[in-house]
């Protein structure tokens, strides 16, 4: 019988056929996939032809095509919906598949014909996407050590196998120590708590298997009960889980993981002639060096710092005045953050969040890509991987360009956060291909034949997430290596967050944020307090961000921590952390840096892309938020373009300059507005 995940699929949009696709399945397909890329990349280096473009470079992009088919689907699903065996799959590939690349970059013979095409890449009469292809395939194979020799190229191979397999089990620690961690709730414990709060918690409970309601360490939850919840007790207890994750003392403690992990990338840096990590891994990225993450940083903090300070000893005294004594701590700061919200803005998250359906939440997403750039989304009758993911095809002038799913709804087999993530990339090397891009959420569920109801963080992270998925349907380019959001690190977050811009667009709110029980739209004068309160506490959600971004440049620009934790507290006693603020993830559940490489040295990268997206729509402001000719540069400069340029490149032809910091201060509120 032949293996499903190795099958041609005959589905629609030859979708990955879900219902098939058995876990016992996997190993056996990966193996062959792994086979049949070994030999495919032999006949590459041992071609006796004279290297050209073809028989290389794009040689080298078709090679891995079932591994990516493979790979695409496992990871899509186990990231979203695991279980025992997928995680012990994870575990077991990390190792497997670092060898593999590193098989790759280490062979002399392959390298030596692309360093050929290299020096010879003036008479080869390549387009500018292949001479960028070329690049970057060449600069990959060094960055991972292809010019090392002997024992060197040997350690290299070793640290990069160690450093895949620490980086899953960081992942699966964090998930197993959220997954397990419950507070049962009285009935006496919900009182003061709003009804949408309750019905997570009860819809929690009964996920949980518990007797009744629970808070989970899920941020959909977890989040308003801190907010809501009149019991200091109870916020504390839930408080200290969420910040302890990884560092219980447990099977899933992630202290020594992410030691080893910090000591092993100094040396990876290190055996490639940088003086650390920070160096090497900035040397690829818009910031290019320490120093100018360091510099943006810094020129954000001290305001960011001060609005904080002026607002705890604002809620201190909110909390004195509640006859609680001490100080204000981290699990008093949303709570009395929330009070004073209502009374300032008159903004009750309660009144607001059965205005921000789900439901109408993904339409308007839907909407303003259909006013921008011409999509248009309809339901798909397929089987997904799980009962709650979606599935939508998406066309322009009735040409298929993506099927794009959504999974909305939080569970203990899916590991936190929100993230997008393409199970087949866009390409047209092997045909007109057009990806399938996945948007994973955390949303809480709720009761059977109730509303999915969104606080307004939620729903910004409805759009910011789409606006990942806009980065890859849109994406036109030949190449899978370049590919939508293959692009540096701090520039990948610019598509998202300008998108979140569209959900404050005024005439999105009046025409999609309609109450779940009425039907009636959001009353303009709460629209106005809602748009009026969108720098609210900003000076809390800076810190908390611009201290995990400086804590994860501190680690890696220099010397590896022999005590990260330690390093830890001295990095932020250094900068003068608030007291009654907590970094947004401390090393123990920093997944961002340790689960993988993906932003290690580059968690500045969210602020980064923030100092062009607050500029890009003011692109849009100066004439409308749908202005066509402004849409179409955005498409043709930066979301079509993945990475076949360079990032400053398209940013410049999109927008004719960089700018400075200037635009995200005021969009944050750090600075009074001229």
């Amino acid at each position: 019988m032949t293996n499903p995940y190795l099958a041609e699929w005959t589905t629609e949009f030859n979708l990955p056929p879900f219902a098939d696709l058995k876990d016992e399945d996997v190993k056996p397909a990966v193996e062959a996939a792994l086979s049949e890329g070994r030999a495919a990349i032999k006949a590459i280096a041992d071609n006796p032809e004279a290297p050209t473009f073809a028989n290389t470079i794009e040689a080298l992009e078709k090679a891995d095509a079932t591994l990516s088919k493979v790979l695409g689907a496992f990871y899509g699903m186990a990231g979203a919906d695991t279980n025992d065996t997928r995680d012990a799959l994870m575990r077991e590939f990390s190792p497997m598949l670092s060898a593999y690349s590193s098989e790759i970059t280490a062979n002399a013979a392959l390298f030596q014909r692309i360093e050929t095409l290299w020096q010879e890449r003036e008479s080869l009469d390549l387009t500018d996407e292949q001479q960028r292809v070329l690049m970057l395939t060449r600069r990959s194979f060094v960055r991972s050590g292809a010019k090392l020799e002997g024992a060197d190229k040997n350690r290299m191979a070793e640290i990069k196998s160690r450093l895949a397999t620490l980086g899953t089990q960081f992942s699966q620690n964090l998930l197993a120590d959220e997954r397990e961690w419950f507070m049962e709730l009285s009935e006496d414990d919900l009182e003061g708590l709003p009804q949408f709060v309750v019905d997570a918690a009860r819809s929690a409970g009964e996920e949980k298997g518990a007797k009744g309601p629970v808070v989970t360490l899920s941020r959909s939850l977890i989040t308003p009960f801190l907010q809501f919840s009149p019991r200091r007790d109870l916020r504390e207890k839930a408080f200290r889980a969420w910040a302890a994750r990884g560092e219980n003392g447990n099977a899933n403690d992630n202290r020594e993981i992410a030691r080893e992990i910090l000591e092993l990338r100094e040396e990876r840096a290190r055996l490639l002639g940088y003086e650390n990590f920070a160096a090497y891994k900035l040397e690829t990225e818009m910031a290019k060096t320490p120093e100018h993450v360091r510099d943006l940083l810094m020129r954000v903090w001290a305001p960011a710092k001060e609005a904080a300070e002026r607002d705890a000893a604002i809620l201190s005294k909110m909390m004195a005045e509640d006859g609680v004594n001490g100080d204000l701590a981290p699990w008093d700061w949303r709570y009395y953050s929330e009070k004073r919200r209502k009374a300032e803005h008159d903004l009750d998250e309660a009144e607001l969040k059965p205005y921000l359906q789900l439901d109408r939440m993904i339409e308007a997403a839907f909407t303003c890509a259909n006013r921008l750039f011409g999509l248009e989304f309809e339901p798909l009758d397929v089987t997904t991987y799980h009962p709650d993911a979606r599935a939508w095809n998406v066309t322009r002038n009735g040409k298929h360009m993506a099927v794009f799913i959504g999974d909305y709804f939080a569970r203990g087999s899916k590991r936190s956060g929100a993230w997008c993530t393409a199970m087949r990339s866009q390409q047209k090397l092997e045909g007109d291909i057009r990806p399938i891009v996945l948007n994973v959420c955390n949303f809480a569920k709720p009761s059977k034949g109730e509303a999915a109801l969104l606080s307004y963080d939620d729903a910004r992270t409805l759009f910011h997430e789409f606006g990942h998925a806009l980065h890859q349907m849109l994406s036109d380019v030949t190449y899978d290596s370049i590919s939508g959001t293959s692009v540096a690190r701090d520039f990948v977050e610019l598509p998202s967050q300008l998108y979140e811009h569209w959900l404050e667009v005024p005439e999105v709110l009046e025409e999609f944020a309609t109450h779940a029980e009425t039907g009636a739209p959001m009353p303009r004068d709460m629209l106005e307090r809602l748009l009026a309160a969108q720098t609210y506490d900003q000076g809390f959600a800076t810190v908390e961000y611009v201290s995990s971004a400086l804590v994860d440049l501190e680690f890696h620009d220099g010397p590896a921590p022999k005590d990260p934790m330690k390093a830890q507290a001295e990095i932020l006693a250094k900068i003068g952390m608030p007291k009654a603020i907590t970094m947004r993830h401390a090393t123990p559940h920093f997944a961002h840096i340790f689960s993988g490489d993906g932003y290690s040295s580059g968690y500045y990268s969210y602020m980064w892309s923030e100092v062009m997206d607050a500029d890009a729509f003011e692109a849009f402001e100066e004439t409308s938020p749908f202005d066509p000719v402004m849409a179409k540069r955005l498409e043709d400069n930066i979301l079509s373009k993945g990475g076949s340029e360079d990032a400053e490149a398209l940013y410049t032809a999109f927008r004719g300059r960089m700018r400075g910091v200037e635009a995200l201060l005021k969009g944050r509120g750090l600075v009074a507005v001229e």
